[in-house]
């Protein structure tokens, strides 16, 4: 062994080599050896005769400083830190590790990209803290039993689209509780109930109804002023359209009670971001075609769940729900009618024509309903009245002298003096009393 070779030893391969020399020295025997050694007697000879045929070299292991077998060749792992660099500099090694793989080709698992990316300063670790830890509530056992549903405002796009208003939109998802996939998403402008309402429309004309709904108090859901504690009738037009769908709705008192969604858009903040700027999607209608054909169904492979039971509580809409499903998911208002058979609707004035295909009386209530397009449509006891829009408020309220609105157009006829009906009325008037017979 040439005497100025520097061999680096760790402290207790020192504290081995020390024992073996007494050993060889014969200043202790090979048990008790063993025993500090920590060592079978067998693996105590092994070792006493491979330090008397190499010296201190034989405390070392053979494959220190060898090339290991998997080492990952260098200009792989160039390769990675340009591509991390260039365009994957602000991903989570997770989603960068799975872009590496999937567009470049490069196969590393997740911890070696984060180790790559610490190094290149491209990812800062997380320092473990004394987290309190949560406990999660238990999956429901069936898919679409329970839809978790929430609006998420994030910028979306990054700024890359200036013509789209405002720097924040909304994602509006559902995840089912079951199976944790991700079963719609429709980018929007904000969480009002038009938004809404279409969303739930194309959920349920293409998966049917979900036994429950499971969202937060924000007031597109819940009547949140302090009557509605007393008047439980009170209800939004959210609530009225599930209650007429027959489908519950819950209200979450915590984001926390609704976390697989709430936790969903977090996910979907950092990745889908991402997949929208690789994919050079900078308008609404292309992210909402992207979600659908293609981000969701890869995210729900990856990494949506086995569900406790194997059925379907989605109840498909039957045919009279698919005929009154406009008209259920619609705005709908309640007005008076006036004395002039007009009504006021949003500083609009809708005067009824004199035919209509039911008696329609001067100060009844009538239900105004918005649709999703725009229409208006006015009905009293299941029927649609027809009316014209007037261009202006009309000059005053005129007391129309008709009694009421009909099928038939009232005209100004009057029967003659020899009409079958006056005689009869005229025979009653001149019979005679009994009184004058006698």
């Amino acid at each position: 062994m040439d005497q100025n070779q520097l061999i680096i030893m760790t402290k207790r391969e020192a504290r081995r080599y020390e024992i073996v020399k007494n050993l060889l020295a014969k200043k202790i025997d090979g048990t008790e050896a063993a025993k500090q050694l920590n060592l079978s007697i067998r693996q105590t000879k092994r070792l006493k005769a491979v330090v008397n045929l190499f010296g201190i070299k034989g405390i070392i292991h053979g494959n220190r400083g060898r090339k290991g077998n998997r080492q990952i060749a260098r200009n792989i792992i160039n390769k990675a830190k340009e591509y991390l660099k260039e365009i994957y500099h602000d991903f989570n090694p997770l989603l960068a590790q799975e872009h590496l793989r999937d567009d470049h080709k490069i196969l590393l698992s997740k911890e070696t990209v984060r180790q790559i990316m610490i190094t290149e300063k491209l990812w800062l670790p997380k320092k473990k803290t004394n987290v309190k830890k949560h406990f999660w509530r238990e999956r429901k056992d069936n898919y679409g039993e329970i839809q978790q549903f929430d609006g998420s405002y994030h910028n979306w796009f990054e700024g890359r689209n200036e013509m789209v208003v405002g720097l924040e939109q909304c994602l509006l998802l559902s995840v089912d509780d079951a199976t944790g996939k991700i079963t719609k998403g429709v980018f929007g402008y904000n969480e009002g109930v038009v938004p809404v309402f279409r969303f739930w429309k194309g959920y349920f004309e293409e998966k049917g109804l979900p036994s429950a709904i499971y969202l937060d108090k924000f007031s597109t859901y819940k009547v949140n002023h302090k009557n509605a504690v007393d008047n439980k009738e009170l209800m939004t037009q959210f609530e009225r359209a599930m209650n007429q769908l027959g489908v519950r709705v819950i209200h979450a008192n915590s984001p926390q009670a609704k976390g697989r969604v709430e936790k969903m858009n977090g996910t979907l903040q950092r990745r889908l971001v991402k997949e929208m700027r690789l994919n050079k999607i900078n308008t609404i209608e292309d992210a909402n075609k992207f979600l659908k054909e293609i981000f969701i169904p890869k995210f729900n492979r990856q990494f949506a769940v086995i569900p406790k039971k194997e059925n379907d509580l989605h109840r498909k809409l039957n045919i009279v729900e698919k005929n009154n499903l406009d008209k259920i998911l619609s705005i709908q208002s309640e007005r008076i009618i006036n004395n002039d058979y007009t009504v006021q609707f949003k500083n609009r004035y809708f005067q009824l024509t004199k035919t209509q295909p039911t008696a329609v009386y001067k100060k009844d209530k009538v239900t105004v309903e918005e649709s999703l397009n725009g229409e208006i449509k006015i009905s009293v006891r299941n029927h649609y009245l027809t009316y014209l829009c007037l261009p202006e408020r009309p000059k005053k309220a005129i007391n129309v002298q008709l009694v009421a609105l009909t099928t038939r157009q009232p005209t100004n006829w009057k029967p003659p003096v020899n009409h079958p009906w006056r005689r009869q009325l005229l025979f009653t008037k001149k019979q005679p009393t009994l009184s004058a017979v006698k």
